[in-house]
């Protein structure tokens, strides 16, 4: 799950909305709501989906502090200032590799490396525009992109509020901590699940992802 930290004024009154919303729904979502206190979503708009993309591609599977300390080794080979698609062919994949990265993972990060060199990543501008499941479905043709990783794009780049991604473990095991569960819902459950939430799914993820700290 990718970690947050600050939000803007107007994002907090959003964010209060979607709260009341959430914490409407039942005594569940109320009690951890008030426990976990306000949503601290915080949306990266300033990153260009290439750069957003290869963030979500270190976090998968991982920790956020986790994958950070790995972002920020990466970082340090480009005094500080996140890479360019032209630094990153032009650097030794090994020197990537040993920043943290699986060979799985560099070996994503170097095809959309080639992907946004090619023009086949959107810019900011053009993917704002774009239908949700349309930027899914044109991002996954990538290698290595799955729909998790377009997803946080959705949510932390774009800052699509309705955005629920089932495929997440995170989610999967914070519905079923917050519910009392013996197993997590099933994708299919948490789908349906997810028409309850709407149109606060990612707010509702961010709670769900507080279950596991």
């Amino acid at each position: 799950m990718i970690e947050s930290s600050g939000i803007s004024v107007n994002q907090k009154q959003v964010f209060k909305q979607a709260s009341s919303f959430l914490a409407s729904l039942d005594d569940d979502w109320q009690q951890h709501i008030a426990r976990v206190g306000e949503c601290q979503l915080d949306l990266k708009p300033v990153q260009q989906p290439y750069e957003a993309l290869i963030r979500a591609i270190a976090h998968q599977q991982l920790h956020g502090k986790a994958a950070q300390a790995i972002l920020n080794r990466l970082l340090v080979l480009y005094e500080g200032k996140f890479p360019t698609a032209m630094q990153l062919v032009q650097t030794d994949p090994q020197l990537i590799h040993a920043c943290g990265f699986s060979a799985r993972k560099l070996d994503s990060i170097l095809g959309i490396t080639q992907a946004q060199l090619q023009g086949e990543i959107p810019d900011f501008s053009t993917a704002q525009q774009m239908q949700s499941e349309q930027l899914i479905a044109q991002l996954t043709q990538l290698k290595g992109v799955g729909r998790w990783t377009v997803e946080m794009l959705l949510i932390f780049n774009l800052g699509r509020l309705d955005v629920w991604p089932v495929d997440d473990y995170a989610v999967q095991q914070g519905y079923r901590r917050l519910k009392k569960l013996e197993q997590a819902p099933s994708k299919k459950e948490l789908r349906t699940i997810g028409e309850q939430l709407a149109p606060y799914q990612s707010v509702a993820a961010w709670y769900l992802w507080r279950m596991m700290d």
